[in-house]
């Protein structure tokens, strides 16, 4: 019988592609879904995973990467990936949207003259209150997430179907948190967003301060025109250290809205708050957002698997099962009295295999003079020698697998579920129904439950059918 599923699983987490973050993201949601709807069928990954010489954690997320593919997890993962830029593509444009928009309100069509501290504050202000909470955040709440971060992960939560679906974004979400990237990442997001409508904002300014005449003014009841002459020259006089100039004291004295002031005051105001918006919109963002991406970068490298974690600690036992004692703890007694028994085949990849399943001794094996080209892989009587076979099988499925059957029994689950096993370790499985001559056999029940387990009519053999002249055909 074809078992493209065993071979499927034989997929290593060094492929190519699968990144550490992507490995450790899956073991986590299968820790979550087992959580949630209890532990999946696993006998065969966990056999196949005790092949590799690797630590307990390397273990794990072996096993989460056979099972997730076996599940059909990993669509899951890209698709909300996919869905996650796809809502961060929107928010980004909608931040560029809105730094079109406020630079083009700060400024007006020009008809009016500009209030310099009301542009700024538009331009600025939102940003401003905000960069200060997030750095004030660092004090107060140092596990909070950014407004912006909280948007994208909401959005990102809606779009997520079905149980397995909703498990993915908290599987994500459990992952960076353990790590400590999680502020990282939402202050990433958020700095990156902020710093495209900044951006916006500052191209808009170039383009309409290029293209048409404003007149810049300051107003005021209370205040003094000195007032105004220190507080521009305190806000400029950290863009004048970058090269963006001061306006001369007169021109900002004169800038009261009584007088007419010559087109170079315009362009003195013109750069002094475009170096504003550079320095204090755009740097500020630009550095937070590289020492956020920095964070979240250095805290994925240290992702490591957890083996005390709720779930994962129970699998210690069955992925690296701890040396047994050999001590002597009773006198052994005749029915449980140890026999010295050939060691399975070690190598049984890639060969015709056959093998006998609790056959009685009135039935003789192997099968007189058997070809040289077939390995004999014993009966399996007892649970040692089914895992000595299974094991051996698991590092390389068999060509052919010919597996012998007492056709007097009854087919029980246990025998089913063993011939099932068996076969995901083969390309290609027969079940062979023996039988001494002019027994009564319970044959067709035998071909009823093995067709309800998947085997093909033409793949249940008695020995009018030649058995072993097919299993010798793959070496003919």
């Amino acid at each position: 019988m074809p078992s493209p599923t065993s071979r499927d699983l034989s997929y290593s987490l060094d492929a190519p592609g699968q990144s550490p973050v992507r490995a450790h993201w899956l073991a986590e949601l299968i820790r979550l879904r087992e959580a949630h709807w209890g532990p999946l069928e696993d006998a065969s990954v966990v056999r196949q995973v005790r092949q590799q010489d690797v630590p307990l954690p390397d273990r794990i997320l072996a096993r989460a990467q056979r099972l997730a593919q076996r599940e059909n997890l990993i669509p899951l993962i890209d698709g909300w990936r996919r869905s996650a830029l796809a809502v961060l593509a929107v928010l980004l444009l909608l931040a560029l949207v809105s730094g079109v928009g406020v630079a083009a309100g700060a400024l007006g069509d020009g008809t009016r003259p500009v209030n310099v501290l009301w542009a700024l504050g538009a331009l600025l202000g939102l940003h401003a209150l905000t960069f200060l909470l997030w750095l004030a955040s660092f004090l107060l709440r140092p596990a909070a997430m950014t407004p912006l971060g909280r948007l994208w992960l909401w959005a990102t939560r809606k779009l997520a179907r079905g149980p397995d679906g909703a498990l993915v974004p908290q599987a994500f979400l459990n992952l960076m948190a353990r790590a400590g990237a999680l502020r990282g990442l939402f202050g990433a997001v958020s700095h990156g967003l902020w710093l495209a409508g900044l951006g916006a904002a500052l191209a808009t300014l170039l383009v309409l301060l290029s293209t048409a005449s404003y007149r810049f003014i300051w107003a005021t009841t209370l205040l003094a025109p000195d007032t105004f002459v220190w507080l521009t020259q305190a806000i400029g006089w950290l863009p004048s250290k970058l090269g963006f100039a001061l306006p001369d004291a007169a021109m900002v004295r004169a800038s009261d809205g009584a007088q007419a002031l010559a087109a170079d005051a315009q362009v003195q105001w013109s750069v002094w708050l475009i170096g504003v918006v550079v320095v204090y919109g755009i740097l500020p963002r630009f550095a937070a957002w590289l020492a956020c991406l920095a964070v979240a970068r250095r805290a994925v490298r240290t992702l490591a698997i957890d083996p005390t974690l709720a779930g994962h600690a129970a699998l210690r036992d069955r992925l690296d099962p701890p040396v047994q004692s050999t001590g002597i703890d009773r006198p052994v007694d005749p029915l449980h009295e140890p026999r010295v028994a050939p060691a399975a085949p070690l190598v049984l990849g890639g060969q015709p295999v056959l093998l006998g399943l609790e056959l009685p001794a009135d039935l003789p094996w192997p099968p007189a003079e058997l070809p040289a080209t077939i390995r004999d892989a014993g009966k399996l009587d007892t649970r040692e020698q089914r895992h000595r076979v299974l094991d051996a099988l698991a590092q390389a499925a068999a060509s052919r697998l010919l597996i012998a059957c007492d056709a007097r029994q009854t087919p029980d689950r246990g025998t089913l579920a063993l011939i099932a096993e068996l076969a995901a370790h083969a390309g290609q499985t027969r079940v062979w129904l023996l039988a001494p001559p002019n027994a009564d056999t319970r044959e067709p029940l035998w071909r009823e439950r093995l067709a309800a387990l998947g085997l093909a009519a033409g793949a249940i053999l008695d020995s009018t059918d030649a058995p072993l002249a097919w299993l010798e055909h793959d070496h003919a």
